[in-house]
């Protein structure tokens, strides 16, 4: 069972068992509390082996989501990724900040950033090229968690980030025990991006809170480019 579950699970049986404790003060019904955890128990079991634990995402990002807070730490993360890709030239499809708008869109989990990766899948690729490939994609995926240090100094995502380089390097023919080091070695390439297009990037997170398309956010790099030339 998906930590979320296990953590919702967890959440429910607190509210059964305080139903039970406070069952005879405030005269509920004895069967009250059978119901309850047969239902609790019932739709996280559904969750976990039918839909592979969706709803319960849904339901704890939703919870989330009424923060702004949250929203705004997601943005920031989410648009570090979208433009280190657009800089390091690796085409991005669609993006979503929430799980529901990921859900519309037929996306797991909770969305986020949708990379054109059908350059991974190209077989003639010589070894060099592959390497490089493999490189920025490092960068962006480690670009979420360098953004959100910068802007408030703590990580709160990123560990499928994570998982996502670990997975990349074994399929590249590494060992697990690298990832560490090609973290910090990515995360030192997002630093230098987002540093340099910082304007940019606070432009990008606005505009990604307010849902605009991608190729609305490719304009806001560009203009960004632009302005930049134009003071050099």
């Amino acid at each position: 069972m998906q930590k979320t579950a296990l953590n919702l699970l967890a959440i429910g049986i607190f509210l059964i068992t305080l139903s039970i404790l406070l069952g005879p003060i405030i005269h509920l019904p004895s069967s009250v509390p059978a119901i309850v955890t047969l239902g609790v128990l019932g739709l996280a079991t559904l969750d976990t082996l039918g839909l592979q634990s969706k709803g319960t995402t849904l339901l704890l990002d939703t919870v989330a989501g009424l923060s702004p807070t949250h929203r705004q730490r997601i943005a920031h993360h989410e648009a570090a990724h979208f433009l280190t890709a657009y800089y390091l030239g690796i085409p991005i499809t669609q993006y979503t900040l929430n799980s529901w708008d990921a859900l519309k869109q037929g996306l797991p989990g909770i969305g986020g950033v949708q990379f054109d990766t059908t350059s991974f899948e190209q077989n003639n690729l010589s070894y060099p090229e592959q390497q490089l490939l493999l490189n920025r994609f490092i960068t962006v995926w480690m670009a979420g968690i360098t953004a959100e240090i910068l802007v408030y100094g703590n990580v709160e995502g990123g560990s499928d980030d994570r998982q996502k380089i670990t997975d990349a390097l074994v399929l590249f023919g590494y060992g697990e025990s690298v990832s560490a080091s090609k973290q910090q070695w990515g995360k030192l390439q997002a630093k230098t991006l987002l540093e340099k297009h910082w304007d940019s990037y606070l432009a990008l997170v606005e505009a990604m809170l307010q849902g605009v398309e991608v190729e609305q956010c490719y304009a806001i790099l560009d203009q960004g480019d632009r302005e930049v030339s134009a003071l050099s």
